[in-house]
């Protein structure tokens, strides 16, 4: 590990001379012929950088929901962004200064922007009710009080979320404070302190995103066979050699990522969701649910060029080629010159655990109807064979289910299930079916995932949270062989268990989604934010199509 010298730490912004000279060696890459390949691969596209944004001199900011269009394998597809035409800028916040975001709507159909992370007041946090119609606009005005963290902002609109989501609309938050200042990380934006947006999407014959969800996606979720990363297929980033810092958000729909590097280089892990660790954490591979943000240090002083990557992950339907191979992310080419980040020894001090005896206990049980379950494994299995299945035959078989006899079906019964498709009305199960007429009495997909039995009701509440008392939430899987990565809006967190085991190290953190896989998770929140009914807060599973499809909960705070 690398000690701060007090000889610099002493100014933290970015030196002018490391500007020039960044910025001298960047124009140099620019310039390289395109011959010049054994330097860099110069047919890879330059990876894009979200610009920063921040508050205007009257602490506003603008956002503008846009349809536009997007080149992807040279094909144009109609995409969604924020001030663009796909994702969106990365908001540069201060903790304690207020800020006022106006977001216009110029989409044709209504909207909701959820600041995904940040502790915010119902109000202003987003959810399903917080809808922006047509053409219509909405302000909202907060003051971020938590530690610095890499938040990210998305549409939260009940029913399509997914959609929206798939269609292109993602941003970044990035909130800063004195601490995060006086570090000396890797912070020259776009240069060594660089943002890595995840996301699967998979396209029609035509090159349009092809979205559905239906009986397929409302059990497994919406994937793809290209991955993107900041909308671009596995572009390269030129980095002054030192220490390079990512800050990587899983956005996908409903895939798990694994990021590793190619050459076996270890990652330093610096943050979670909300904010620094005490320490870093080395680790040589980083699983990563939907929705989950880290941030990671690694060393490329040694000017070798290398990928990082996502490895195969043991998920139901993302086992499907070109996934069950290790699949490049982003191409790192190393420059000549050097970069004055570090990697500190300390990073931040994080609270101790309060006693845990006597705090209001909820228990919150993730279910799927049998029959979504059984519908969506087969036409899974119809589609794209065994190898879509091998998340289930061998994933779950490592699972720790304390009471897999409570399991509704047995999926390792699923080849000698035959069920006669036919009678299915599936046809090509392409469209939004909405009550889809199976031959078996109707069967809607649309409520048939739940918490405690109950597909989510926008007009009745869960529950009420006390404000600023810990609560002990106990999120199970039990039953259930589905991945639920579990988010809670309005807090970050602290994990005490996941899946019945102690939380690893780079997860002991600031957190505001849980892994929830079969087995029993717990954590300790609190809410420091007003959530009146018509502004509740939401808890729900972060695969977007199971939250489209019922599995969330409205509560007050």
């Amino acid at each position: 590990m690398l000690k701060i010298s007090p000889a610099i730490d002493k100014e933290m912004p970015m030196q002018r001379r490391d500007f020039l000279k960044y910025s001298a060696a960047l124009g140099v890459m620019s310039a390289l012929p395109l011959w010049s390949r054994s330097l860099f691969a110069a047919e890879r596209p330059t990876l894009p950088v979200p610009p920063l944004l921040s508050p205007d001199a009257q602490n506003r900011i603008q956002l503008t929901v846009h349809a536009g269009e997007t080149l992807f394998g040279g094909k144009s597809a109609t995409t969604w962004g924020y001030n663009g035409s796909l994702l969106g800028p990365a908001l540069q916040l201060r903790q304690g200064r207020a800020v006022t975001v106006e977001i216009r709507n110029t989409l044709a159909e209504e909207t909701t922007v959820h600041w995904h992370g940040v502790e915010v007041a119902g109000e202003v946090d987003g959810g399903p009710q917080g809808v922006i119609k047509p053409g219509g606009s909405r302000t909202v005005t907060f003051t971020p009080t938590q530690q610095a963290a890499t938040c990210w902002f998305h549409p939260h609109q009940h029913g399509k979320t997914g959609r929206q989501v798939a269609m292109g609309l993602a941003g970044l938050v990035l909130i800063e404070d004195d601490t995060l200042r006086q570090l000396r990380l890797p912070q020259q934006w776009g240069i060594d302190d660089v943002p890595l947006i995840m996301q699967d999407k998979r396209f029609t014959a035509q090159g349009q995103i092809d979205y559905q969800l239906d009986v397929m996606s409302a059990a497994v979720g919406w994937f793809g066979d290209t991955l993107l990363t900041n909308g671009a297929v596995y572009p390269q980033h030129a980095a002054p050699r030192g220490w390079l810092r990512l800050r990587l958000l899983n956005g996908c729909n409903a895939r798990s990522l694994n990021v590793a590097t190619s050459d076996k280089r270890p990652l330093y892990v610096i943050a979670s969701d909300g904010g620094l660790l005490s320490e870093p954490v080395k680790v040589s591979e980083l699983p990563m649910l939907m929705g989950e943000r880290f941030e990671v240090l690694v060393d490329i002083s040694d000017g070798k060029p290398f990928d990082i990557v996502t490895l195969p992950v043991q998920q139901m339907g993302m086992t499907v080629a070109p996934f069950d191979q290790p699949q490049p992310v982003l191409r790192i080419q190393p420059l000549q010159v050097t970069a004055s980040g570090i990697l500190p020894d300390k990073l931040a001090s994080l609270p101790a655990l309060p006693p845990l005896e006597g705090l209001t206990q909820r228990t919150l049980q993730l279910s799927m109807d049998p029959m979504l379950d059984m519908m969506g494994m087969q036409a899974l299995q119809q589609k794209y064979g065994d190898a879509a299945m091998a998340g289930m035959m061998m994933g779950h078989g490592q699972m720790n289910h304390t009471q897999s006899g409570n399991m509704p079906m047995s999926h390792g019964q699923m080849g000698s299930m035959q069920m006669d498709h036919g009678q299915m009305n599936h046809g090509g199960m392409k469209s939004d079916h909405g009550a889809m007429n199976h031959g078996n009495g109707g069967f809607d997909f649309h409520s048939a995932n739940r918490i405690n039995g109950k597909a989510f009701d926008m007009t009745t509440p869960a529950f009420a949270a006390q404000k600023g008392q810990y609560e002990r939430w106990v999120i199970s899987g039990e039953g259930d062989m589905m991945l639920h990565p579990f988010h809670i809006h309005g807090t970050q967190f602290r994990i005490l268990s996941e899946n019945g085991k102690p939380p690893a190290a780079h997860r002991a953190g600031w957190k505001d989604t849980v892994n929830v896989y079969g087995a029993r998770s717990e954590v300790l929140v609190r809410f420091q934010h007003d959530a009146p009914k018509e502004h509740a807060y939401m808890a729900h599973c972060h695969l977007l199509e199971h939250e489209d499809t019922g599995m969330m909960l409205g509560f007050t705070v």
